[in-house]
């Protein structure tokens, strides 16, 4: 899943090894025409699973939570996003390749990518080395790029919502998680509380102005300073959410753990806070050149590199045969979902947070871990998706 923000941690060295978990007797076995192969998380928008398409492909499957379509603006504002996702390039995102916007319980389906988020790198494995932190910002920028000619801003950029692979940086959770943004503005407008994650925000997002273009840019400066340092440009000395804010707003970024000179200046130029005086992403692009692409992965540290090469292969394994928690049965036959996936969708949802609850809270940590030959590379959904951009 994911992004990082709200997915389904059952514990915290599953997350960083971006394993998959076994499905519980509340999922269904099939979503549509995909078969289920296991959970990969739980975000904001909906439920994620790791599927198979009849043809063969594996995918990501994010079925939307009930309080989402109940809002009678959502389903036709889905509508547009999926429509806008799909005509959004691959090569540094991840595709979407169906969707079932008219169903009880909407679904979408992406590709999937076999790599780590950078939130997982930096915390797994520490900060990045300057090169690979510049080979990043390159990656970024052209994904960018791609989704602002779709019309989108993707206005939630952060290290959960970036992905690393071995043919180069992806980013996901575009133009669909807007939809949901969309949905939590209509309810909570009264509260004056802000669409996007604290610390990764431009300062007109934390002014409750609309996100452009640009504000992509300046939040792409946040995620730069966390994979160079591991921290935020505006945490430093912030006791809550709040404060972040208004620094983000009022205050001068804090680049001093930022030791490469050049990558410092670059990083600075994109933490510009008035939307005019910040550089766009082609005026960016201009200046720093070269295609993001497998040679972005050599910058990486030897232990990524490796553990995205294990995962990789052991994905082969996972896909062999759905993965069920042991004892367990689908609640539904195969093809009760041929449908649009509807009536299993709400099944799952239904019961997975009281699934996960009650059992998390019964067995000890060491048993639900699952042995290493059943980790797969994490698998997080776009806008709704994950791509199929990285094959090792």
């Amino acid at each position: 899943m994911t992004g990082v923000h709200d997915d389904d941690r059952a514990d915290d060295e599953d997350y960083l090894d971006g394993g998959i978990k076994p499905l519980t007797p509340s999922d269904p076995a099939r979503i549509g025409p995909y078969l289920l192969l296991g959970r990969l998380g739980a975000g904001g928008m909906g439920r994620v699973y790791l599927a198979r398409a009849d043809g063969g492909r594996t995918v990501a499957v994010k079925v939307v939570h009930a309080e989402h379509v109940a809002d009678p603006q959502f389903r036709a504002r889905f509508r547009r996003e999926v429509d806008a996702a799909r005509r959004v390039g691959e090569r540094h995102t991840a595709p979407v390749l169906d969707a079932a916007p008219d169903a009880e319980f909407p679904w979408v389906a992406t590709g999937y990518v076999p790599g780590l988020s950078l939130e997982q790198v930096v915390r797994g494995h520490g900060a990045l080395p300057a090169d690979a932190v510049r080979a990043l910002a390159t990656g970024l920028l052209h994904a960018l790029k791609d989704i602002h000619a779709a019309k989108i801003v993707h206005r939630d950029l952060k290290p959960s919502n970036v992905m690393l692979t071995m043919e180069g940086p992806k980013v996901i959770d575009f133009g669909i998680a807007r939809a949901v943004g969309t949905t939590v503005e209509s309810l909570l407008t009264s509260t004056g509380m802000m669409i996007g994650s604290p610390g990764f925000m431009a300062p007109e997002q934390v002014r409750g102005e609309s996100a452009v273009p640009k504000s992509d840019v300046f939040t792409l400066g946040c995620v730069l300073t966390y994979a160079a340092t591991g921290t935020l440009p505006f945490g430093h000395g912030a006791s809550n959410q709040h404060a972040i804010m208004y620094k983000i707003a009022e205050a001068e970024p804090d680049l001093k753990r930022v030791k490469d000179a050049d990558l410092k200046a670059l990083i600075a130029r994109l933490l510009t806070k008035s939307i005019d005086e910040r550089p766009s992403v082609d005026e960016l692009l201009a200046e720093l050149g070269g295609e993001a692409g497998p040679a972005a992965a050599a910058g990486l540290p030897a232990p990524v590199v490796s553990h995205l090469a294990r995962q990789a292969a052991q994905l082969l394994d996972a896909e062999a045969k759905p993965l069920r928690q042991e004892g367990d049965r689908a609640t539904l036959p195969l093809g009760a979902a041929a449908d649009g996936g509807a009536a299993p969708a709400g099944a799952a949802l239904a019961g997975a947070a009281q699934a996960d609850g009650g059992e998390t809270a019964a067995k000890p940590k060491r048993e639900r871990r699952r042995p290493w030959l059943v980790a797969v590379p994490l698998v997080v959904v776009v806008g709704g998706g994950g791509g199929t951009l990285a094959v090792l």
